[in-house]
């Protein structure tokens, strides 16, 4: 039907699954740019996770692409501006991980609350501090999720038996209330919200969209949650406002600049690593045992609806 270049590390059920409907595909997932470059022109379709960005320059290199899908949840590795220009169409997988990435936020928020890193760490070291470990309950609170896609939509729903008030704001949707979550304004987020948790792609528009201006407006202390993409989020403006006490907390699973030496390198990071009140994770938030297999399966769908039209 097509021959598809799998450049990334996938589950076995994509190939097996390709393999059933008689798609073509060539899976080199140790395979690196400079050798996808050379590849790619005999190529009408493409798979990729995050291994390179898929920019203009490789997609000029590539005159007979149809598609590019990704074993993913957004599309900001790739440029989608240009390939729609193209008429290249871009297929995401972002069903096969929002459980994972609904679990794993509220397991940061929960850690938060209830200082169960810091107390773990001091029980190690021979501290039973009880009183300074005093905790947050979660019953109650307004939580407030910034975008309602399938990682939003998750997250409400696994907060339903909380006995949380959820309100969420995405500025793509309205009258989208439904029976986890409330559609409010952003005015709304800031007069109301506890917890604050973000949901939305990086685009040009959300790049660094929390900053000084943003959080000024919250009128409550809030807890911080940031599982989405780290370059929506500057953190000197975070660690400002969890000095003045606006923020109780923070969490990320995504940062601006990831992996090391990088990370090490930046202004904000031993600033950032010193707070008790802050937790962090490598971007693991949507990559689970079970997520791995859903990312390929729910990919392998979605190709194979789109190859038979």
């Amino acid at each position: 039907m097509m021959n598809i270049l799998i450049v990334d590390d996938v589950h076995e059920v994509l190939l097996e699954r390709f393999q059933k409907t008689g798609i073509t595909f060539d899976y080199r997932p140790t395979i690196t740019r400079q050798e996808a470059e050379e590849l790619i022109p005999q190529y009408a379709g493409l798979v990729i996770r995050s291994k390179f960005q898929v920019d203009q320059a490789f997609i000029d290199l590539a005159p007979k692409l149809q598609f590019i899908g990704r074993a993913g949840a957004g599309m900001d590795n790739i440029d989608d501006i240009y390939a729609a220009q193209r008429n290249i169409t871009l297929i995401s997988a972002n069903e096969g991980n929002r459980d994972a990435v609904g679990e794993h936020m509220i397991g940061m928020l929960l850690s938060l609350m209830n200082n169960l890193n810091r107390s773990d760490r001091q029980v190690r070291n021979g501290k039973w501090l009880r009183e300074e470990n005093r905790g947050y309950e979660l019953k109650g609170r307004t939580v407030a999720l910034i975008g309602y896609g399938n990682n939003g939509q998750a997250m409400a729903k696994k907060l339903s038996g909380f006995e949380v008030r959820v309100i969420a704001y995405d500025k793509y949707k309205t009258g989208f209330s439904d029976a986890y979550a409330t559609d409010v304004s952003m005015e709304e987020v800031v007069r109301q919200a506890d917890i604050v948790s973000f949901h939305i792609p990086l685009t040009r528009e959300t790049k660094g969209l929390v900053d000084d201006e943003y959080l000024f407006h919250f009128r409550k202390p809030i807890f911080f949650l940031m599982g989405a993409r780290g370059g929506i989020a500057h953190i000197p403006s975070v660690l400002k406002y969890m000095d003045q006490g606006k923020i109780l907390g923070a969490a990320f699973d995504v940062l601006p600049v990831e992996k090391f030496p990088a990370l090490a390198e930046q202004d904000w990071y031993e600033n950032l690593i010193a707070r008790e009140n802050v937790i962090l994770s490598p971007h693991v938030a949507g990559w689970t045992f079970a997520s791995y297999y859903k990312l390929s399966d729910v990919l392998a769908t979605k190709i194979i609806a789109h190859l038979k039209g």
